[in-house]
């Protein structure tokens, strides 16, 4: 990708991408992408990690108001578990992009890597192009918009789940490797939203014991 193409191209056809929940033990990854216009109004907005959840849920209605698009894409707990995390990832910005409902020009990718063209195809996409910025969620105002989207939808996701599978924590840690959240897991097993590849959801094998030779 040109380095000088995204300076070439107005602000109302590049697309900002980035996801939330990479991390966690339980619920989906969510992508968010979002395309702004230059006279988007919305004061304070940054990385998703920098903001307190108060300001992000002040945000989310605000970037969609503001958004020429805008759209919100997903990889289940098990399509996790298949494919693997970075994978399934680069699917759900895939899915996010393709829910938008213009068409891009360019994706800017939060992280150091672009999406794939198997992503891009599995979520109905032409190849688009494309570029990483690394920390671009505190540098591009489009990729901050995308990271505020896929942040406030999973945890409010994470919240609608701890109803449905009370014992957890979701509503406080949101799928996040708390100790409460590993002590849950102890007692009661994993849900539905787990990912079962994870270490700490997945069974540990036990030591082998150690056997000296017998004496002959």
């Amino acid at each position: 990708m040109n380095a000088l193409l995204y300076d070439s191209l107005p602000l109302e056809v590049v697309a900002g991408v980035d996801e939330a929940g990479r991390g966690c033990l339980a619920g989906p990854v969510v992508a968010g992408a979002a395309m702004l216009p230059d006279s988007a109004d919305l004061p304070g907005l940054t990385d998703s990690k920098a903001l307190s959840e108060k300001k992000r849920e002040v945000l989310y209605p605000l970037v969609r108001r503001e958004a020429l698009a805008f759209g919100i894409g997903l990889a289940w707990p098990w399509e996790i578990d298949e494919l693997n995390i970075l994978q399934a990832t680069f699917l759900a910005m895939a899915r996010a992009v393709a829910a938008m409902r213009r068409p891009a020009r360019l994706l800017l990718v939060d992280g150091n890597k672009t999406i794939p063209g198997h992503a891009l195809a599995a979520a109905g996409l032409d190849p688009l192009p494309q570029r990483f910025e690394i920390k671009g969620d505190a540098r591009f105002p489009n990729i901050s918009a995308a990271s505020v989207l896929a942040k406030v939808w999973r945890d409010r996701f994470m919240v609608a789940m701890d109803r449905r599978y009370p014992g957890y924590g979701f509503a406080e840690h949101k799928g996040y490797g708390a100790k409460p959240h590993f002590q849950a897991i102890q007692e009661l097993g994993p849900c539905r939203m787990h990912r079962r590849t994870f270490r700490g959801v997945r069974a540990e094998p036990e030591p082998q014991r150690q056997f000296g030779l017998p004496g002959l």
